[in-house]
């Protein structure tokens, strides 16, 4: 039973008749759609190998941590990022179901034993699910690619309490933690969450973790090239000292524009100045610097872009160790620009799947919740990618170019057709949600079946019929024979 009070009251007229709301105890969900997301992961199993990692220390609970990790898990998938939601969700027919209960039974758990289990959690639960996160990326191929695109990243959370670990930091002039993920931009999936103390370096402890998913990987794809790449807030010594020590990684990393670089520069830049004041057409052209700063112990290829065009003038710079780089710096230089992509991943996990919704007063309990969020989206990629409508080449663009080589404009064409024609595949949380789960429903419990009952004249109830047919006939792959 709900522990809201059912609620009745009046809202506008028609035919002269008052138009009453009121609150029902029946088997009533707004969320029915969300059961796809729960067979998605029935087949992969990943909220019971997640559940498995804590350590509860609850001698008789009596709702498990696993029915706790679900509820909490699809719930950020709906939109309900906070606990407090779960004070009325936990009466929900649906969220039963996904916890393997009968919707006529006992309510799922409420906000302070959801607090609770997520308080509980360990170090060593967390470092166990670490290897999960990299673990659960490594399996998601049922071949070795030929190469791997690692981006790795930062967002802000902004904190409001007295968090552990919440510090002031300077450029984002606020206090707050700060959320890294590592994403592979082949799948889309987060590979490896985790947090940081409010006024961390971006950098702190990243060339040990990419260290890690690198060995990871090469344990399962030995021959796999791998391509990192990061903004200049990870251009630091150590990642190039490790990304170089690790064989068969390559690396575009952006670097501060300083006094040297300018300098070195210049020339480009005004002979970009001159050709668009004359021809009145945008310019961009590329540099090639051998560089060594000060602390390398060797020099390294710098890629110096100066961009010219009716906005002003623009230059920025990339270190890598590409070997084309001598030959197309320009290329070299659009392939690092493409990780914007996996910015827009960062974005979803923000501020769709509100993962800088980090209340917990203890550290290991926020980072508890970066994981929980993390999963979510892995859940919305991996049910992207099933049911995808992957286009002709030939539809948006040049087949004798890949598109990958393409203008940006090309390119950014290609996607906005993607998503018009394929709202699924290319679709935000948002869209997911207002196309396949958020659907009024009943839930009906026959001995033999449930049923599922939605109004006839929600108008995509097409979306959520092709989900179903995809999950259906969906396999895990069988990891033993890859």
């Amino acid at each position: 039973m709900s522990l809201q009070s059912a609620q009745q009251f009046v809202l506008g007229f028609w035919d002269n008749k008052p138009i009453e709301f009121e609150q029902v105890e029946e088997n009533l969900s707004s969320d029915g759609g969300l059961i796809a997301f729960y067979q998605l992961d029935q087949k992969l199993g990943w909220t019971k190998s997640l559940a498995n990692l804590i350590s509860d220390p609850r001698s008789d609970p009596t709702h498990t941590a696993l029915s706790i990790v679900r509820q909490r898990i699809f719930g950020i998938i709906a939109g309900y990022e906070d606990q407090n939601d779960h004070d009325s969700l936990r009466s929900d027919p649906v969220f039963k179901l996904i916890a393997e209960q009968s919707p006529d039974g006992d309510d799922l758990a409420s906000q302070p034993t959801i607090s609770r289990l997520e308080n509980s959690v360990t170090a060593g639960d967390l470092l166990k699910m670490e290897d999960w996160f990299i673990d659960r990326f490594v399996e998601s191929f049922t071949e070795e690619p030929n190469e791997l695109t690692l981006d790795i990243d930062t967002f802000d959370d902004p904190a409001h309490g007295n968090q552990q670990l919440v510090l002031f930091h300077g450029f984002y002039n606020q206090y707050q933690y700060q959320v890294r993920a590592i994403t592979c931009a082949e799948n889309d999936m987060i590979v490896l969450p985790s947090l940081l103390f409010g006024s961390a370096h971006a950098s702190l402890g990243a060339a040990d973790d990419l260290a890690r998913v690198i060995e990871k990987i090469r344990q399962r794809f030995p021959h796999v090239t791998i391509h990192v790449r990061a903004d200049s807030g990870f251009a630091v010594p150590e990642m190039y000292d490790t990304l170089e020590r690790l064989d068969g990684v390559l690396y575009s990393i952006g670097y501060q524009m300083n006094a040297r670089v300018k300098r070195e520069s210049s020339e480009l830049l005004q002979q970009s100045v001159a050709a668009f004041e004359s021809s009145g057409e945008s310019q961009r052209n590329f540099l090639l610097l051998d560089y060594r700063a000060k602390g390398w112990p060797r020099s390294r290829s710098i890629v110096v872009k100066c961009e010219v065009q009716s906005q002003g003038t623009n230059r920025r710079a990339v270190v890598t160790n590409r070997p084309g780089v001598s030959v197309c710096p320009g290329g070299v230089y659009d392939e690092y620009a493409d990780r914007g992509e996996s910015e827009n991943r960062n974005k979803e996990l923000k501020c769709e799947l509100c993962c800088d919704r980090l209340s917990d007063h203890r550290y290991m309990a926020n980072l508890f919740r970066v994981m929980m969020h993390s999963v979510a989206a892995n859940l919305l990629v991996r049910i992207r990618q099933i049911v995808e409508r992957v286009p002709e080449i030939d539809e948006f663009a040049n087949a004798e170019i890949p598109l990958e080589a393409q203008s940006p404009g090309v390119k950014r064409r290609h996607h906005t057709r993607r998503r018009r024609r394929d709202p699924l595949g290319e679709g935000h949380a948002c869209t997911w949600r207002t196309h396949v789960i958020k659907v009024a429903c009943r839930v009906i419990v026959r001995t033999r079946r449930v049923r599922v009952q939605f109004s006839s004249s929600w108008p995509w109830a097409n979306h959520l019929g092709r989900v179903a047919d995809l999950l259906s006939g969906y396999a895990r792959p069988d990891l033993n024979s890859a």
